[in-house]
């Protein structure tokens, strides 16, 4: 099988396409024929060698899943798999063929597109998770920080289903017309030095109830003065220069709840992840949510589909396009 291999840790240009055995489906796992794979933050930190205790043996195939068909079953797993669509969250997900578990598969809806199910196979179950834990209540004014990003696209689009008011924050025309696009209330550039300010005044002086922090480092200390006061500031990205540190008695003294439910706790139960993910693939069925698929390279482009990701020029979400 046609696959992507890392050696050694590096730069883009250490994914090197290679051909591989077909794996074999053991007791209790599925073979998935893939037809697309996302590519995440997290597939880039493993390949540059920066992703502490989640860092991979070498060499390995990159990638956490995509979206396919299954092929074939083990021992012990239900025959009906067989030619269904699903998506699929494990290792190795840039290559023609994956192994998971069967607890690790879910079906993908009837009227959905591979596409767009593997758009939302990681961001749709964080989204799905940080609004669950900290919901925006309507009327309520959120703002989202590196709005145009895979997750925080699909919070601004959560927020607004809930009748919330949006302020999307990003950096540059190209990724503000996007959000004007998903309906966000407001828009704020912030490569302006001033705008937090220019979230208060779209908020009407007040500040937003609710702040989703996908930038991290400055952008996010930014970001908490334009929360207001009594607000709720949650914390869960670290694109900007590492995850937002915010000075507990500033918090106090602003009464101010601040979330890191990414970093430092458990991660969610296969069972909570399984249902989230459920959860978002039903969604945008629906059409309540819309990825944003900014890119799609073939297999053997991964190096350049993470180039463009390290240097921002995604936006939304970027896939890999295995087969079909």
């Amino acid at each position: 099988m046609r696959a992507i291999q890392v050696r050694e840790f590096g730069g883009p240009e250490v994914l090197r396409p290679v051909e591989l055995p077909d794996p074999v489906p053991g007791p209790g796992q599925v073979m998935v024929d893939m037809a697309v794979t996302d590519v995440i933050y997290l597939d880039v930190m493993r390949r540059s060698g920066r992703a502490g205790p989640a860092a991979p043996s070498l060499p390995y195939v990159p990638g956490r899943g995509g979206a396919g068909r299954v092929h074939a079953v083990g021992e012990g797993v239900d025959p009906a798999w067989l030619g269904r669509r699903v998506v699929a969250r494990t290792d190795g997900g840039y290559a023609e063929r994956l192994l998971a578990a069967e607890t690790q598969i879910v079906p993908v809806p009837d009227d959905l597109g591979l596409r767009e199910a593997a758009a939302v196979l990681h961001d749709g179950g964080t989204a799905i998770g940080l609004f669950a834990e900290t919901p925006a209540a309507e009327g309520e004014w959120v703002l989202v920080t590196a709005a145009a990003g895979g997750a925080a696209h699909l919070l601004v689009q959560l927020a607004l289903d809930a009748g919330a008011r949006v302020v999307a924050a990003a950096r540059g025309e190209r990724k503000l017309a996007m959000l004007r696009g998903l309906g966000a209330t407001a828009v704020v550039d912030y490569s302006a030095p001033d705008w937090p300010a220019r979230v208060r005044e779209a908020t009407g002086g007040r500040g937003a109830d609710l702040v989703f922090d996908g930038a991290g480092g400055a952008y996010g200390r930014a970001a908490f003065d334009a929360v207001a006061d009594g607000g709720r500031f949650v914390s869960y990205g670290s694109a900007g220069g590492g995850i937002t540190q915010i000075d507990p008695e500033l918090a106090e003294r602003r009464k101010v709840t601040v979330h890191n439910p990414l970093f430092g706790g458990p991660p969610p139960d296969p069972a909570t992840a399984h249902a989230r993910i459920a959860r978002a693939l039903e969604l945008t069925a629906k059409g309540v949510l819309r990825p944003h698929i900014g890119a799609v390279y073939p297999l053997e482009q991964a190096a350049e589909a993470h180039r463009a990701l390290e240097e921002r020029r995604t936006l939304g979400r970027a896939l890999l396009l295995v087969s079909g």
